[in-house]
């Protein structure tokens, strides 16, 4: 095991690739000066099919059968240890363990000072951890981890340390409904058409690293002021000595030649966690935008009474996103929003890179990443290419009260980690009423997505927010609870496409989509609201009778595209970025990344210009 350098070089590039300015390998985006211990590879495996494993306290003492690299998916390790070639399916309850040992990294800084952290890239859904035999319990004091879709530590307990150490894992994921899935099969939704297979477990890298104690953690949120070029900071401490202690902030630009702000920020710190606010101003600061993504350093320090640094750095960007009328604003300039549907599934990193470039070349100025996470380097990427994001909560598949709380914890999760990204400009809450398939009949679904749509537009005024996209949207009180209308229109046909763009733009919102777009009391269109078409296309996907030939697809495409611009909408996202399982109407091959249809087919930027007048 190879203990690797420090990864926070930002002006370091790879000469053999063009994709990652940051050598990094880990999947965060937030880095540390530190040393880090990458877990990755093969790990003692363990089916546990009558969950017995906690009963028989294995975590102490367990002769494990079998092998399993990490990361990687219950289903194929499973698989694996049937002799089978593909993922191996399952109806309800899996449990898996893992362990590997490992020897004490050596810190990069004195005991007094520092800690051994474990984290974990994403993992479960539900995953718990023993330390050579003892539980281990996260920084939010979790004895049982729920969520798959984001990073999460522990701090190791120096009693509990010894020279070489065993690491216990235990992964449980079940088909239950309540629980965010996005477009994995559940109990509700069988696998085939546009349900997918499981892929769960260890599914993102494992590392240690050392880590102060009392310390920044890797999380930034950052909302600009364009107007004044004011950039308001959230960052998370760390503490364990309570004291007083200086924030200190400086801003450069990525090569590090210039000091462009700095500002200190005297605390006085309790033990525990805290989130603080504060604000630099970068005045002759460069916008972010997709035509000149350009992105600035951070560095923040928490220095504490003896001059002692804590470190964190990342980039980020200054740009403000707002809906005005039926137009959306991109730093107080009108931008049309050409999207593209794009779902992950199983890709690896390298092939998400691929796909982003893909998409890019597509001349998209917009990726919808569909109820799926993603690793945040390539939110990163993203931020690099200028490639505005529309991100989702991987939704749960029924609408209960427990399918709510888990949705809304899953959502803090998500938001927490992502927000220092100025490419992410949109949320969406849910999509086609998956999990909240009552929304047209129950206050109680409508009252928690209200909720926490005016949760978001507080706590993060950075981005739009979508209450439910492509139908059954809230109004209340005649106010709609989404800073966009949305519609998912589907139809092979160019006269059908004429004809309900037509009345979609007119203010009809019953009869257009698969089912009413508002639902609660009546909302009058009349182009209060951008109006987007959020999902259209899915060519060579059978059930909508598109073209399959990819000459005859392209000219489909351009012909709807067109169609489209001679509407009053603030933007429009094809379906889909790539073929995935049993939809086959992608644009770019998964694996390599090729386009299988002319680059800039998506791009219709060049040829209409916005105004702000409405359309005659």
């Amino acid at each position: 095991m190879e203990v690797k350098p420090p990864n926070t070089s930002f002006s370091a590039s790879r000469s053999d690739t063009t994709v990652a300015e940051p050598i990094n390998e880990l999947p965060r985006s937030v880095l540390r000066p530190n040393t880090y211990l990458l877990l990755d590879g093969e790990w003692k495996f363990a089916l546990d099919p009558e969950d017995k494993g906690l009963h028989e306290r294995w975590y102490v003492r367990y002769s494990f059968d079998g092998t399993a690299h990490w990361p990687g998916s219950i289903e194929a390790h499973m698989a694996q240890a049937k002799g089978q070639n593909t993922p191996s399916t399952w109806q309800d309850k899996v449990v898996a363990w893992y362990e590997r040992e490992f020897s004490l990294p050596n810190r990069s800084e004195p005991l007094s000072r520092s800690m051994i952290q474990l984290t974990f890239g994403a993992c479960g859904y539900e995953t718990r951890v023993w330390l050579n035999g003892h539980p281990l319990k996260t920084i939010e004091d979790e004895e049982i981890h729920l969520g798959e879709y984001t990073s999460f530590s522990y701090e190791l307990p120096e009693e509990c340390l010894r020279q070489h150490n065993r690491l216990t894992v235990r992964i449980a994921d079940t088909m239950d409904a309540e629980i965010p899935r996005g477009k994995q099969e559940s109990h509700v939704y069988k696998r085939g058409g546009i349900w997918y297979q499981t892929y769960t477990g260890a599914v993102r890298s494992v590392w240690l690293e050392t880590v102060e104690r009392n310390r920044l953690r890797s999380r930034v949120g950052v909302v600009s002021v364009v107007e004044d070029r004011l950039v308001r900071f959230s960052v998370l401490t760390r503490i364990h000595d309570p004291g007083d202690y200086t924030l200190r902030l400086q801003a450069f630009d990525l090569q590090e030649t210039e000091l462009l702000a700095t500002s200190d920020y005297p605390l006085r710190l309790e033990a525990g966690q805290k989130q603080q606010r504060v604000v630099l101003d970068m005045e002759g600061a460069e916008l972010w935008s997709p035509e000149s993504p350009t992105r600035y350093k951070l560095v923040a320090q928490l220095i504490n009474s003896e001059g002692y640094v804590a470190q964190i750095e990342t980039e980020f960007g200054l740009r403000k996103i707002e809906a005005r009328g039926r137009y959306i604003y991109l730093n107080n300039k009108p931008i049309y929003l050409d999207g593209i549907l794009y779902q992950p599934g199983t890709a690896t990193y390298e092939e998400m890179q691929r796909h982003m470039l893909a998409m890019k070349e597509l001349g998209c100025n917009l990726v919808r990443v569909h109820i799926a996470g993603v690793d945040p380097r390539i939110y990163n990427l993203a931020d690099k290419l200028g490639l505005l994001l529309w991100v989702e909560v991987p939704s749960p598949h029924s609408s209960t009260t427990r399918s709510r709380q888990n949705h809304r914890a899953e959502l803090l999760r998500m938001v927490s980690l992502i927000s220092t990204h100025p490419s992410v400009v949109i949320w969406s809450l849910y999509n086609e009423d998956w999990g909240a398939q009552d929304i047209a009949v129950n206050p109680e679904t409508r009252q928690y997505i209200m909720d926490m749509y005016h949760f978001m537009q507080i706590a993060y005024p950075q981005y739009l927010v979508v209450d439910n996209d492509g139908w059954h949207h809230i109004s209340y009180e005649g106010r709609l609870k989404s800073d966009l209308l949305t519609a998912h229109l589907y139809t092979p046909d160019l006269t059908r496409w004429r004809e309900l763009l037509g009345r979609l733009t007119a203010g009809e919102l019953i009869g257009v989509a698969a089912f009413p777009l508002v639902v609660g009391d009546p909302f009058f269109y009349r182009r209060q609201v951008p109006l987007l078409v959020s999902e259209w296309g899915g060519f060579g996907f059978a059930d909508y009778g598109g073209p399959n030939e990819s000459e005859d697809r392209a000219e489909r495409i351009r012909q709807f595209k067109e169609e489209l611009r001679k509407h009053p909408v603030a933007g429009d996202i094809y379906t889909q970025a790539t073929n995935i399982e049993d939809e086959r109407n992608g644009l770019i091959d998964p694996q390599t990344g090729e386009l299988t249809v002319p680059a800039g087919l998506l791009n219709s930027r060049n040829t209409h210009q916005i105004t702000t007048q409405p359309t005659p």
